[in-house]
């Protein structure tokens, strides 16, 4: 096996680049189809983070998101003045609030996710074999391996 000079072979280094293209090109991709017209990724991004793991403090969202806490709270403006987010005060401290997705925003994630899922199950059966179908799933179980301790 060959040997780069920083002791990671040669494949692994392709693997790499090539994952990470391809990987960049679909999420463009699944962006164009379903992005929400008038929301930055930034804000989409807050929208899927509150639908996945629920209520949250906007200081716990710009740690979760890695943005200043000034950032999250014109994002969180902007989510609110569009009516997908909801302010509440949190039970615990009275000082602060927490955010949820309100009814739009839910729809608004639900949609895009739906349109997003049957376009990539639409081209994985015009474009791949079954065979090729099952192989993407065993190479995704792989890939996922990357996510684990």
């Amino acid at each position: 096996m060959d040997e780069s000079t920083e002791g990671i072979s040669d494949s692994a280094v392709r693997a790499a680049s090539e994952v990470r293209a391809v990987f960049s090109r679909l999420r463009r991709r699944l962006r164009e189809l379903a992005g929400p017209e008038g929301l930055t990724p930034s804000q989409v991004s807050v929208l899927s983070r509150l639908d996945k793991d629920g209520s949250s403090s906007a200081s716990a969202l710009a740690g979760a998101e890695r943005v200043r806490p000034q950032s999250m709270a014109a994002t969180l403006a902007a989510l609110d003045q569009q009516g997908l987010i909801r302010r509440h005060p949190d039970p615990e401290d009275g000082r602060r609030q927490l955010v949820t997705l309100s009814a739009a925003g839910h729809e608004r994630i639900d949609g895009d996710r739906q349109a997003r899922t049957e376009w990539l199950a639409h081209t994985l059966q015009q474009r791949f074999t079954e065979a090729e179908r099952r192989t993407v799933i065993e190479a995704l179980g792989l890939l996922d391996r990357l996510n684990r301790p």
